[in-house]
């Protein structure tokens, strides 16, 4: 790793969550977005006028970074009494409460991104403050001692995952108190030194806004929010056949609200070169982080293990489009193809076969005439059909009720345009499947019937279209249908052999039927398209190794799932079985403890009814009870 891509910085972090988020959003969706929207708009104030900058706020995170710690605790308790006073206007069932976490320690800058141990730590700490608390570990507490009137109180040391030595943890008051306790010098050892001037001080907020995970549901990639916790330090390897990433190509049109089209022209170029066998093709959901960023071609080459880059622009005006697009190779930098197009918009279907042929002649290989014909087969011809499918999926990807309900008319006028548009009833399908999933319809088994029945209706104007077996495949997991599930996503792969998605659902399909080692094979070629992986992709991966016996790498999975959603239990549990399993008996307690806090309720008896196979369920329960959960 080079040091243009690596800075180490001595940072202090803060990290938090909103207690209850899934069953806000059950309750009434709209409002609690739109006061998360209101609250976030609060904090990036407030990080302002305390000398922060934002950083980054993929999903429901957010990230800055400060001048000093002193300013980042500040903010953090100026923040949690601004939303005290504003939780109080608010009926008691529409709080939200953060707990925050702040941290001292040492963390990895990789271009905008930053990541590593500090950012670790302060998401367990996180875990250890009360709704509305502060917490802080002794690193941090050192930088604010005698310089905040806010009293602290000592919790002990606590043991974080990955980190060789325990974190002192303090409580934060949040109004001022006479003294502040000093550390018991005895008791505890100062946690991190470091030689005057060699490092900057940096202070680090993140804040995360999370609940349950939702499985994340979508026929086409869109962005997810990044694995904070990455240990990706090391370059990869390239694939074994010529492998490119398309980086979202700019919108020039002046226009965000047409951020859609240039979005979904980007994405349909991911799509059409992910069919190709021969090629390998990073997923959509990874390249999209990048969006509205600079980037340097060769960091994104050894950051995601490609050897050619595709960068452009999109501008439409009137009944023009203007496309700028050129391929680099991410080894040498070197421009291999460059070319400005000015087009009829009534062309744009023929332009964006004419580049697939062109980036893929380019990269010498040779594709079958037949193969040539399957990808790059004309879906509609109705440019205002694919305008109003652009549209519906732009809305779809925000994935709230509302603009669901929006997805849903774009999707049905792209189909009153063009009865015969096999990829806009895929997209009706998925609005179906997406309001069963996430309760925003009273009749959820009507809504998955009707996107069965849409599927079926694209596979007969289409069958090789790939998102459409891939929406079966997910009904078929839906209703425990293993076999037919399988069978779907395996098809789907036939015709996208570089689906992310498909490949997740597979190792899903596998894992709950007693196929775990099959199972971690996609999971594992999944990682390689898509390194961000959801939290319950996590918690899967982990099971399946724990399944195979090979409960190092389950701990070592599951942990960075943790990292990403502290509050997810399903990594607690997988966690809590695998620690037991190696002997490592005080984690796997803290870990039963954070199951239990999180599921009060929590049985060990009815656990893992989703397994087909009796001997996985029991394996399971074994690791569960010998961990002291019953």
């Amino acid at each position: 790793m080079t040091e243009e891509r690596v800075k180490r910085k001595l940072c202090a972090i803060f990290s938090a969550d909103v207690k209850g988020y899934s069953r806000l959003m059950s309750a009434d969706d709209v409002a609690t977005v739109r006061t998360i929207t209101e609250y976030r708009k609060i904090m990036a104030k407030m990080i302002g006028d305390h000398q922060g900058r934002v950083v980054d706020s993929p999903g429901d995170n957010l990230l800055a970074e400060f001048a000093s710690v002193v300013d980042a605790v500040q903010c953090a308790a100026e923040v949690q009494k601004e939303f005290k006073v504003r939780n109080a206007e608010l009926p008691e069932e529409r709080r939200m409460e953060f707990r925050i976490g702040v941290n001292l320690g040492d963390l990895i800058q990789n271009g905008e991104r930053i990541y590593g141990d500090g950012v670790n730590i302060a998401a367990r700490i996180e875990g250890l403050a009360e709704a509305g608390g502060i917490c802080i570990s002794g690193s941090a507490y050192e930088q604010i001692e005698n310089k905040l009137a806010l009293e602290c109180e000592y919790l002990g040391e606590h043991t974080v995952k990955n980190i060789p030595k325990p974190v002192q943890v303090y409580r934060v008051g949040l109004e001022p108190g006479a003294t502040i306790p000093r550390v018991d010098r005895d008791k505890a050892e100062r946690g991190i030194k470091w030689q005057k001037g060699l490092l900057a001080l940096i202070a680090v907020i993140i804040v995360g806004i999370g609940g349950l995970a939702i499985w994340n549901f979508s026929l086409r990639p869109v962005q997810q929010e990044m694995d904070f916790i990455s240990d990706k330090e090391k370059p990869i390897s390239l694939p074994d056949k010529p492998s490119i990433a398309v980086l979202p190509f700019q919108n020039l049109s002046g226009d965000e609200e047409q951020d859609y089209f240039s979005d979904g022209i980007t994405n349909d170029i991911i799509t059409d070169l992910s069919k190709f066998n021969r090629l390998f093709v990073i997923a959509s959901n990874t390249v999209f982080t990048y969006k509205g960023k600079p980037v340097k071609i060769k960091q994104v080459s050894q950051e995601l293990g490609v050897r050619y880059v595709l960068e452009g622009s999109v501008q439409k005006m009137g009944g023009k489009v203007r496309i700028n697009a050129q391929l680099i190779d991410g080894t040498t930098g070197h421009h291999l193809w460059a070319e400005r197009y000015d087009r009829d918009l009534k062309d744009l279907f023929a332009l964006q076969d004419e580049i697939i042929q062109t980036i893929v002649r380019t990269m010498a290989i040779k594709i079958s005439e037949a193969e040539s014909v399957r990808v790059l087969r004309k879906k509609t011809e109705n440019l205002e059909a694919y305008d109003y499918l652009l549209r519906g999926w732009h809305y779809f990807d925000h994935k709230t009720r509302p603009m669901n309900s929006q997805a849903r008319q774009m999707f049905k006028k792209a189909i009153e345009l063009d009865p015969q548009y096999a990829s806009a009833y895929v997209a009706l399908g998925a609005y179906y499947y997406q309001a069963a999933s996430y309760g925003w319809t009273e009749f959820p088994d009507q809504a998955l019937q009707r996107a069965y029945e849409l599927a079926q209706k694209a596979l007969a104007l289409e069958e090789a279209n790939a998102s459409a077996h891939r929406l079966l495949g997910l009904l078929h997991v839906r209703w425990a249908q293993y076999d037919l599930a399988a069978g779907e996503l395996k098809r789907a792969l036939e015709l996208n052999p570089n689906d992310a998605k498909s490949l997740g659902t597979l190792g899903s399909v596998l894992l709950y039927s007693g196929q775990s080692e099959e199972s971690i094979q996609a999971r594992e070629t999944e990682m390689r398209f898509n390194p961000y992986l959801s939290p319950g992709d996590f918690m899967e991966l982990g099971l399946a190794y724990y399944l195979q016996g090979r409960y190092e790498d389950a701990t070592k999975i599951l942990e960075r799932g943790v990292g990403q959603k502290p509050d997810f239990v399903g990594h607690h549990l997988g966690l809590a079985a695998a620690y037991a399993q190696l002997g490592r008996s005080e984690e796997a307690r803290q870990a039963a403890e954070k199951v239990l806090r999180l599921d009060p309720f929590f049985e060990t008896k009815s656990y893992g009814s989703a397994f087909r196979n009796p001997a996985d369920r029991a394996a399971l329960v074994e690791g569960l009870r010998k961990a002291g959960l019953e």
